[in-house]
């Protein structure tokens, strides 16, 4: 029996299950949401339940279908009919030994790809009734390790830089995010763009704008899927002569003023105290050679007189209305 033949039976089988009553003899469960991993085996979970009254059931029919566009109708991927399993490549039963009296119709796809994300239906059809079932499957794909690249690719500080991070193989769409070596998040000052490649997946690239006298000495890019999960990262890091042109000037000055005020304070300390010192050694040496003046009475008839000390030792008289008079002191 060719796919055709199976589509037309289960027509029949349909509409006769639609005029039927009573109590439902069998029943396919499938599990409503299975998520698979791109280049991964994917399992749609579907076993067949019967009620008690059934005792020891065979399956006659099985067929797995996926449903297909709007324009194309559903496609045939596996049936077994009459002790006969044909099917498309990729396509299976879970159970690699199953037979007609394995209610386990699981179907396993051995490479998943893109095209396998989509609805399915499963039909089943035995000696003690018939039963058909939905089903899904959402692949996801895990983003390869990043890779980065700065423009120029010599970074010297002289000039701006561009550091370009991209990453393949990821689906749903996921992001690009920047930090720098202070766990600094940059991504708000890049942008990303996301392509959609020939095979389903998304290609992640971002660009990073930097300023000649603000680049720091490490940038990562790390990659995040649609859920927000980390899944790898990458690091550049930035030669020290060029950093020290930008960063490094700024925390080369900080720690030089650092240094450098501590001694202005304590030079200007000691600058004041030897001037202190050396205006009161002038004062006390003023004070050492000079000798007290008296004056004896006026009204008495007496007069004034001042003595100052020669360099020679002698003492020479200096009477207020008179001329010098040099006096032997020795």
């Amino acid at each position: 029996m060719n796919m055709a033949s199976v589509g037309i039976l289960f027509l029949f089988f349909i509409i006769i299950r639609a005029q039927s009553e009573g109590k439902a003899f069998v029943e396919v469960q499938c599990k409503t949401g299975n998520v698979g991993q791109y280049g991964q085996q994917s399992m749609l979970d579907c076993v067949v339940t019967t009620a008690e009254e059934v005792k020891e059931p065979k399956i006659l029919v099985v067929a797995w279908k996926k449903k297909g566009s709007e324009d194309d109708s559903d496609k045939t991927l596996l049936v077994f009919h009459k002790g006969n399993t044909t099917g498309q490549p990729a396509y299976r039963f879970a159970e690699s030994s199953w037979n007609d009296r394995n209610m386990n119709i699981s179907l396993l796809i051995t490479n998943t790809t893109m095209v396998n994300s989509g609805d399915y239906t499963c039909s089943v059809m035995t000696d003690s009734g018939d039963d058909i079932t939905k089903t899904s499957l959402r692949v996801t794909a895990k983003y390869n390790k990043p890779t980065i690249r700065s423009i120029p690719e010599n970074i010297t500080g002289r000039e701006d830089v561009t550091l370009s991070c991209s990453s393949v193989g990821g689906y749903p769409k996921g992001q690009l995010r920047w930090f720098d070596e202070h766990n600094q998040d940059w991504t708000a000052s890049s942008k990303m763009e996301a392509e959609l490649t020939n095979d389903g997946l998304f290609k992640l690239s971002s660009k990073l704008s930097l300023l000649k006298n603000s680049i720091f000495s490490k940038y990562t890019c790390i990659v995040f899927n649609s859920s927000g999960g980390k899944e790898d990262e990458v690091t550049l890091e930035i030669p020290d002569t060029a950093t020290s042109k930008g960063q490094g000037e700024v925390k080369g000055l900080d720690q030089t003023s650092k240094i450098v005020a501590p001694l202005v304070v304590i030079g200007s300390l000691i600058v004041g105290l030897l001037l202190a010192l050396l205006i009161y050694r002038r004062r006390s040496q003023r004070d050492h050679r000079e000798v007290p003046t008296f004056e004896s009475n006026a009204e008495q008839g007496a007069h004034v007189e001042m003595y100052k000390e020669r360099e020679d030792g002698t003492a020479l008289s200096l009477p207020l209305s008179g001329e010098a008079v040099p006096i032997d002191c020795r």
